[in-house]
């Protein structure tokens, strides 16, 4: 996180940041890749690999992790003007969503033309402005909800908790992707939000006390996997309970490992967990057709892995070769696409 609207206490070893935060998220974007490579591979396979149980066990608090970190710098920033709060919150996201939905839909309007025509391809790009397209509808919903909660200020906010809950728990499904993600996804980054304080302060217990906090990541994860895998999980307020939970234990697991300094690499993904939201779908898509075609691995949960990694990989390679190619705009807002007075540099970031 960024030190302007981003953070709330410096990380010493990088200004600005905080380090649990990268931490957090990279656990985060790391499961959200592993998701995708595992279920695809599945999928085009016609059968299941090891895989399949660690993204199971992940999916009650795999986005509202992500959603509830979103949410916990808002306070910092919800009094900014809308002009500035416009810029920063709905333009920011909205200029990657348009651009990578089109970069997406450039190698997959090919197939939608085989199959139908060029004119339903075309249809198709402009549907996803409506309907979010494919893995995009994270970046797609977050100027939503950072609008919506600036417009809710002025309601009692246990009120508009209470309603994100209920929305939650309903399950509702329309097939319209924005209108049910949002009745999903609402309730954590408002969380984030609205118990900010409480967040940092588990985050500060978990650092003063690690073994009690081992102790209770233990006892998360068997009540996680027991719910997931009697079939309970998304159960009304069940699946309440595991989003908010999952969402403090991975807080916890990032407190620990930055207290400890473990697995750096797992922060330098954190750091740049948008970037690899938007560009994983390459690479990952290209090594999950090279190894089935090939029938190099064999193992099914064996190829999801190596899929994952080619996943996360192969995103940052790709930022890498943009800012070496000068083709900066794929991750950074050009200043012509700024609404209000620029302060810094416009690498997007998942609560900036």
């Amino acid at each position: 996180m960024t030190a302007e609207g981003s953070s709330l206490v410096p990380d010493r070893s990088v200004p600005g940041r905080i380090d649990w935060v990268d931490y957090a998220k990279g656990i985060c974007i790391v499961m959200v890749v592993m998701m995708h490579s595992v279920l695809g591979v599945e999928a085009a396979a016609g059968q299941t690999g090891f895989m399949h149980v660690l993204v199971a066990f992940a999916k009650p608090f795999r986005m509202p992790d992500f959603f509830l970190i979103s949410g916990l710098f808002l306070p910092l920033v919800i009094d900014r003007d809308w002009r500035t709060y416009l810029d920063r919150k709905v333009v920011h996201f909205a200029y990657f969503y348009v651009l990578w939905v089109t970069i997406q839909f450039g190698f997959k309007a090919p197939p939608f033309a085989a199959e139908t025509s060029w004119s339903h391809a075309g249809y198709l790009y402009l549907e996803s402005f409506v309907e979010p397209f494919g893995t995009l509808w994270f970046i797609y919903l977050l100027p939503v909800f950072f609008v919506v909660i600036k417009l809710s200020r002025g309601l009692p906010a246990l009120l508009v908790w209470i309603i994100a809950a209920a929305l939650e728990s309903a399950h509702i499904a329309t097939t319209w992707t924005a209108i049910d993600e949002f009745c999903a996804r609402f309730v954590y980054i408002y969380s984030g939000y609205l118990f900010a304080k409480s967040v940092f302060a588990l985050s500060d217990r978990a650092r003063a006390h690690p073994a009690l906090a081992l102790v209770a990541l233990v006892a998360w994860a068997a009540l996680d996997g027991g719910l997931v895998y009697g079939g309970v999980s998304e159960w009304p307020v069940i699946s309440l309970a595991l989003g908010l939970a999952g969402a403090c234990a991975i807080i916890t697991i990032g407190t620990l490992l930055a207290r400890a300094q473990l697995l750096g690499r797992l922060r330098f993904c954190g750091e740049r967990s948008i970037v690899i939201y938007l560009a994983f779908f390459l690479p990952m898509a290209v090594t999950r057709t090279l190894l089935l075609k090939s029938n190099v691995i064999g193992d099914i949960g064996a190829m999801s892995l190596i899929v994952t990694v080619a996943g996360v990989l192969g995103a940052l390679a790709i930022w890498r070769a943009a800012l070496a190619l000068k083709a900066n705009f794929l991750f950074e807002r050009p200043a012509a696409f700024w609404i209000a007075p620029r302060r810094r540099s416009a690498v997007l970031q998942a609560a900036e």
